[in-house]
């Protein structure tokens, strides 16, 4: 669901701390209940704004969802010219066969990162861990447990591909709006008239660091440290052309609660979806989707309460 046109033109005065969507046209929608209730696999992405895509994302991530993104096309009925201008691409293990079933799975623990093809993120670990894998006695993948807050190590490798000099179509893709096609591309990260990109390394949905990168096709690696406070998620991105999916680092042992806001987002989210939702629901079938909703509700009460 994307964000609405309603608060455009309004003085910051009158602005509240966040706007909720309509949620009454394609995208993630229900998703915000599905979430919760841990009935969805992933959450697809680079088919619509990245803003869009991404919001949605972070205040669940926010509030403990471990939810992979993916990357879709949605071919023909948003974009028409071919297959694969959203994409995922999937880590398996050395030597493990390439078949379905080894791919999904993967897929399905995160192992993954979606992109636009301009751009790569690899072997993204922290201390260690790479995303989508398990620690010894740990079913949760992506997961790392520390006793304490305190720094941590991030490695990747990246790549990505731009010309030399900007073109008047180059040009034309990153003085877009971000809600104009295309929304995830590369050229939307130029800075000025260079070639670099830059690769931003989130924390709970916050810019922790930021380098440079030359984006001339080559794999460059990058290590740096962070700091960990509390129980976080991490990804990396280049906005919007990549995003890795999360590790996800657990201080004490203690869940993700990244930030009420966000929580309180999600319970408003639900409220919204719904009103937009209800009247497209059959009627022998509206009283279990209310049902599902409430649920939802719930989750996101308590983890507003055990926010901070």
């Amino acid at each position: 669901g994307g964000a609405s046109d309603d608060w455009r033109g309004k003085p910051a005065s009158v602005l509240p701390d966040y706007a909720i969507p309509k949620f009454d046209g394609i995208g993630a929608n229900e998703f915000i209940v599905s979430a919760a209730l841990g009935v969805v696999d992933f959450i697809s992405a680079v088919d619509t704004p990245a803003i869009w895509e991404l919001n949605i994302w972070y205040h669940t991530l926010n509030c403990g969802m471990t939810v992979p993104i993916s990357g879709e096309t949605d071919f023909p009925c948003i974009y028409d010219d071919r297959v694969g201008l959203g994409r995922v691409y999937v880590q398996l293990d050395q030597g493990q066969a390439l078949g379905y079933e080894s791919w999904v799975n993967g897929l399905k623990d995160g192992r993954s990162y979606c992109c636009d093809g301009l751009s790569h993120i690899v072997n993204f670990s922290i201390d260690g861990l790479g995303v989508g894998q398990r620690r010894p006695n740990c079913d949760q993948p992506s997961r790392l447990d520390l006793d304490a807050g305190g720094k941590v190590k991030v490695r990747f490798e990246a790549a990505a591909l731009l010309s030399e000099k900007t073109t008047p179509e180059s040009e034309a893709i990153r003085n877009r709006r971000l809600d104009d096609k295309p929304y995830w591309h590369l050229e939307r990260a130029r800075v000025g008239e260079s070639r670099n990109v830059p690769i931003e390394v989130i924390v709970n949905g916050e810019v922790a660091k930021t380098q440079s990168m030359l984006a001339n096709g080559e794999f460059q690696a990058f290590e740096l440290e962070i700091e960990i406070e509390q129980s976080s998620w991490v990804a990396v991105r280049i906005l919007p052309s990549v995003h890795t999916n999360p590790v996800f680092v657990h201080v004490a042992k203690a869940p993700i609660r990244a930030n009420k806001k966000s929580a309180q987002w999600c319970i408003d989210s639900v409220a919204a979806c719904w009103k937009s939702k209800k009247n497209q629901i059959h009627e022998s079938e509206r009283a279990a989707a209310e049902q599902a909703y409430q649920a939802a509700t719930k989750v996101y009460e308590k983890i507003r309460a055990e926010s901070e």
